[in-house]
């Protein structure tokens, strides 16, 4: 057996007591959910901005959106596409600025979508640990471990507002890739 060998909790006194928490365990679950939502929104606009780069129907775009299996596939063909197609260097630096918001969001959410969460004696949700493999003095280990704290959880409301925010700023700045794309 290994050393580290995990200690299962104790399911039935969680479950006994994990009511009293339920409302502070279910606004970090909203706030996880609502960051998720957003972030959704946004990575899906860049279908239109494919559209108009590769100028093509949406359902194509859709297509080839949908066939690259990871996020950073996806703005890379959306980075190349404008490289290689825009020549308005305004346009350039707005799509550019977009994918650079888009990525700062993108930390966040994964964030908290890609660990396991601790929880305290009562059940309530202390910590977030990365699941993300890292390598530190020539030693595999597992990622980071943060609070869930005040400001952590304000972080969280935060970037919702910022990933909003942002879903509006694609949607202005479509019209004028557009333009740019067929000028």
């Amino acid at each position: 057996m290994p050393e580290d060998e995990p200690l299962q909790p104790d399911f039935d006194a969680l479950q006994r007591i994990a009511q009293e928490k339920a409302g502070e365990r279910n606004l970090i679950f909203a706030l996880i959910g609502n960051m998720s939502y957003c972030w959704s929104n946004n990575e899906s606009m860049f279908i239109y901005m494919l559209q108009y780069l590769m100028r093509t129907d949406e359902i194509t775009a859709t297509i080839v959106f949908g066939t690259l299996n990871t996020t950073r596939a996806r703005l890379d063909l959306v980075e190349r596409l404008a490289e290689a197609k825009l020549t308005d260097p305004e346009v350039t630096r707005q799509l550019r600025r977009i994918i650079r918001l888009f990525n700062e969001s993108t930390r966040l959410r994964n964030e908290f979508n890609h660990s396991v969460f601790k929880t305290d004696a009562e059940g309530a949700i202390t910590h977030t640990h990365s699941m993300r493999i890292q390598r530190k003095n020539g030693q595999l280990h597992l990622g980071e471990v943060k609070p869930v704290d005040q400001p952590r959880i304000a972080s969280m409301g935060a970037s919702i507002k910022k990933m909003v925010k942002l879903n509006r700023e694609i949607w202005a700045f479509l019209p004028t890739l557009k333009a740019a794309m067929q000028a």
